[in-house]
């Protein structure tokens, strides 16, 4: 294959993780006991078939109700003084129940995130190993997402305590965290950031999911201001640029004509004449749009006017005649088409 042929299901499938129930189980059991758990698998499946009855991680499922799901953990109680036990203090039916995963690729922990089981997720996150709770479904979202996603902010916060991989993505590239700044979900976002090393949490910040954006950018886009303050005091880049057209916060609050984002990023030094990788500053595209609102706001915080994008334009070429616009720039020289003509022979 062709490097230029690498696609982004290969990537996903190449960077997902190996299925942590694997690594559990191997953890758990002796070879011994993994052979006969292989007998059980190809044999009778009695204890496999009722877990799977209840294993179902469609939301709307009635096949696995909070109580089921109760019914399963308290099985898994870790002191249990009932049915012979392995080395790990399970018996082997609780083994086979907690390791089980359903056709979507859900664990049990998946699961009672997804019925809001907070009480009962955060029991599982305390009795599953870090490769476990890391465990991403066909959807590549790993508890973290779903906690997130539901806005269980306890359950964050215990997945977090546990060391989970932050910078994870799902099947369209979000972390956890870009999950939190689309949604405004300030809480989860504060638990997710509050232990991070800064290498790691500048990774994630300037992680971009498939679409080029990165958790500013998502923030900006859903105008989650609150959110915007936290990633800025986390340290987030104002800067940072999209990967398919280079705009930055800036530009993306200008486009959505946004006075209050536009105002908020400036207040926070974001750089007013970044260029867009076809050279465009945010007043191009305020100009562009006839935003005489949001052009005065960039021209008072200093937008170079004559700025060119590769078109060979300046903002005033843009103006098309718009009299509030026109009126924000200075005319001290006569100028034609933007270019100055003073001192021009004719």
């Amino acid at each position: 294959m062709a490097s230029g042929d690498y696609r982004k299901d290969d990537f996903l499938e190449e960077s997902r993780m190996d299925s942590g129930i694997d690594s559990y189980r191997s953890m758990l059991k002796s070879e011994e006991q993994q052979r006969e758990l292989s007998t059980e698998i190809s044999g009778p499946r009695d204890k496999f078939s009722s877990v799977e009855e209840r294993l179902d991680s469609s939301y709307g499922s009635s096949s696995l109700t909070v109580e089921s799901l109760a019914e399963i953990v308290e099985a898994c109680n870790i002191d249990t003084e009932e049915a012979p036990a392995t080395s790990s203090g399970l018996t082997k039916e609780e083994e086979n129940i907690i390791t089980s995963i359903t056709e979507d690729g859900d664990t049990i922990l998946h699961l009672a995130i997804i019925h809001e089981e907070a009480l009962i997720a955060k029991q599982l996150i305390q009795l599953f190993p870090k490769e476990v709770l890391d465990i991403q479904n066909n959807l590549y979202q790993s508890p973290l997402h779903l906690a997130t996603y539901l806005n269980l902010t306890d359950v964050v916060k215990s997945l977090v305590a546990k060391m989970v991989s932050i910078d994870l993505q799902d099947q369209d590239g979000n972390t956890a965290l870009h999950v939190a700044c689309h949604h405004g979900l300030t809480s989860c976002a504060a638990e997710m950031t509050s232990e991070m090393s800064p290498s790691k949490l500048t990774r994630v910040l300037e992680t971009q999911n498939w679409r080029g954006l990165a958790c500013l950018h998502l923030a900006a886009l859903s105008r989650q201001h609150q959110i915007m303050k936290l990633l800025l005091t986390k340290g987030a880049d104002l800067n940072i640029q999209e990967g398919t057209s280079g705009k930055t916060a800036l530009h993306l609050a200008v486009e959505m004509n946004d006075a209050m984002t536009v105002k908020l990023l400036l207040s926070s030094g974001a750089n007013v004449d970044a260029a867009m990788f076809n050279g465009c500053t945010p007043l191009h595209l305020a100009v562009g749009r006839q935003d005489a609102t949001i052009a005065n706001l960039l021209c008072q915080s200093g937008a170079d006017t004559m700025l060119r994008n590769l078109e060979d334009e300046t903002a005033l070429d843009l103006a098309d005649g718009n009299d509030d616009i026109l009126a924000l720039f200075p005319f001290d020289d006569i100028q034609i088409s933007g270019r100055s003509v003073v001192g021009v022979k004719f």
